[in-house]
């Protein structure tokens, strides 16, 4: 009974504590974050380590404990900084009709993956379809050819499907990414790797990839292992020409690729390029800080709540503009993040199991920061209860809708309905599982440790707002994504943001003080990795 009570009161106290998590307070930090002082926040950037010792100032306001390197709250990440030299870049291809050559932004970008400072090379180019290879669905587009010293043409996404037991159905796999285009081409020995883009495939426009053109944090080369020399992207109507030199055009080129048996085939042309990189070790960490649990056992547990603290930095203007503020990306999950930080630091008393708050780096060159972080974790993978991700939200007010996409995978799934329920949300599922954003947040790089995760987000009914109003403010959004008009705007209502960041708190609250550990649902890709770091 005593024990129960105590339970009761530390809900309570949660309760009581979430409460006092305003969206004035987080305000300012949006504010700030997402000012042009801070240069657009870019990794090892003037504006990057501003951000980092302003979140590293708040934790240490709050009561948090220094949870990073050396008894600091920062953890390095070692990466490099690999920078096109978008003058000089050269990109194109000889075929039996001429030569063609592409315009460095307008047709093409690529970095090179090997980390050296001249890239220079022809080669043969392979279309290899989608460039999957899952043995689980008995899927190989390497299959019968060798790409050892070629560059290989795919496209991004993967085989369309309906049957959730082949390729997940109508939701896009991790073998629809882009990220895994490049590590499967460089696993089968290529030597460059070309993906042609189609907004449907890739699920946002070619203004998105162009911002892919600057300066771009990488992990740092181990030699010896499989590298791209050129990892880039062709604008659809650059790839049509290099696959019309198999008498394909894009659609026909994409409808063959969708189909199982598919062959792949030399394109009859060799690929040119001659390009130039500055590359340089960079300076840049994730900030984070602890407040240890109640539990004389379970406080050496963990959950861990995560935010990207980076964006793109200083970019190509556009109207004049070359500040890539990054306000809805991420300084508000950012600002959340800070103020679950401080509310949970002032329970008393602490909910049973430690809590770890990490604003992480490098979100938008490829989740390099979160997935350093579970790689070298403060705690165990196996006694990590969960993660719970905070990345962009809208500053439009509350909303009677809430996602917490890929939580239904985890044993967590009743808890968070539950949850849900107490804070009168409606859980919507995925709205456009054919984005894969699943596997596009940092939540994934601690899925694939094993650890249940999950990123809290908003819904799209606006409380008080007519019907009207979502889409219009998405197309609004998506227009912004990635861009210098993504800043901050005085009229913002931050009362959404006040609402979530109660959510996610609460909710790992009750997480935080459960019996037993989490772990996925049976037959979840995950599961065997939760397994293996010792949780049943």
């Amino acid at each position: 009974m005593r024990l129960l009570i105590l339970m009761c009161a530390v809900s309570s106290l949660s309760i009581a504590q979430a409460d006092r998590i305003e969206g004035e307070r987080i305000r300012p930090h949006v504010k700030f974050l997402s000012s042009d002082l801070l240069e657009g926040r870019g990794p090892g950037a003037r504006g990057g380590l501003l951000a980092q010792a302003y979140i590293a100032a708040q934790f240490a306001a709050s009561g948090l404990k220094p949870a990073g390197d050396d008894g600091t709250y920062i953890q390095k990440v070692p990466l490099k900084l690999v920078e096109p030299v978008g003058a000089k870049a050269q990109l194109g291809f000889s075929a039996a009709g001429g030569d063609v050559e592409f315009k460095w932004l307008d047709d093409f970008i690529g970095t090179t993956h090997q980390q050296r400072p001249t890239v220079k090379f022809e080669a043969e180019a392979v279309f290899v379809g989608h460039g999957i290879r899952a043995p689980e669905f008995d899927w190989d587009d390497y299959k019968g050819v060798d790409v050892k010293g070629k560059v290989v043409v795919l496209f991004t996404g993967e085989p369309p499907s309906d049957d959730p037991k082949f390729f997940a159905g109508k939701a896009l796999t991790y073998y629809g990414r882009w990220t895994y285009k490049y590590e499967e081409a460089a696993r089968q020995g290529a030597l460059g790797a070309l993906i042609i883009h189609t907004t449907p495939t890739a699920s946002y426009g070619w203004q998105v990839v162009r911002g892919q053109s600057r300066p771009m944090p990488q992990v740092e080369h181990v030699p010896g292992t499989p590298a791209l020399a050129l990892a880039g992207w062709l604008t659809s109507e650059a790839g049509a020409k290099l696959l019309a030199t198999l008498h394909l055009n894009l659609d026909s080129a994409l409808e063959a690729a969708n189909k199982r048996g598919f062959q792949a085939q030399a394109l009859g042309a060799k690929v040119r390029a001659n390009m130039e990189f500055l590359v340089s070790n960079i300076d840049t960490g994730n900030v984070v800080g602890m407040v240890p649990g109640s539990d004389p056992k379970l406080k050496e547990q963990a959950v861990i709540f995560t935010a990207h603290w980076d964006h793109l930095g200083i970019g190509v203007p556009v109207n004049g503009d070359a500040i890539y503020n990054g306000a809805l990306d991420n300084a508000t999950g950012s600002a959340m993040l800070i103020e679950m930080a401080r509310a949970w630091a002032s329970m008393e008393p602490k909910p049973k199991r430690s809590a770890y708050f990490a604003a992480v780096t490098s979100e938008e060159s490829g989740l390099l920061g979160s997935t350093y972080l579970a790689g070298h974790a403060p705690v165990p993978v196996g006694q990590i209860a969960a993660n719970l991700n905070f990345d962009s939200f809208a500053p439009f007010g509350k909303t009677s809708d809430a996602g917490a996409q890929g939580a239904e995978r985890t044993t967590l799934w009743d808890l968070v309905q539950q949850e849900a329920k107490d804070a009168s949300l409606t859980l919507r599922g995925d709205t456009h599982p054919e984005a894969g954003g699943y596997y596009r947040s940092d939540h994934f790089s601690f899925a694939r440790a094993g650890i249940p995760a999950f990123s809290i987000s908003m819904g799209g009914k606006y409380v008080a707002r007519p019907a009207a109003f979502t889409p219009e403010r998405m197309r609004a959004f998506g227009a912004s994504y990635h861009q210098p008009s993504d800043e901050y705007q005085e009229d913002w209502d931050c009362s959404g943001m006040e609402q979530f960041a109660r959510f996610g708190l609460t909710l790992g609250v009750r997480i935080a003080n459960q019996d037993t550990l989490p772990t996925w649902q049976k037959g979840d890709e995950f599961l065997a990795a939760r397994e293996q770091s010792g949780v049943q």
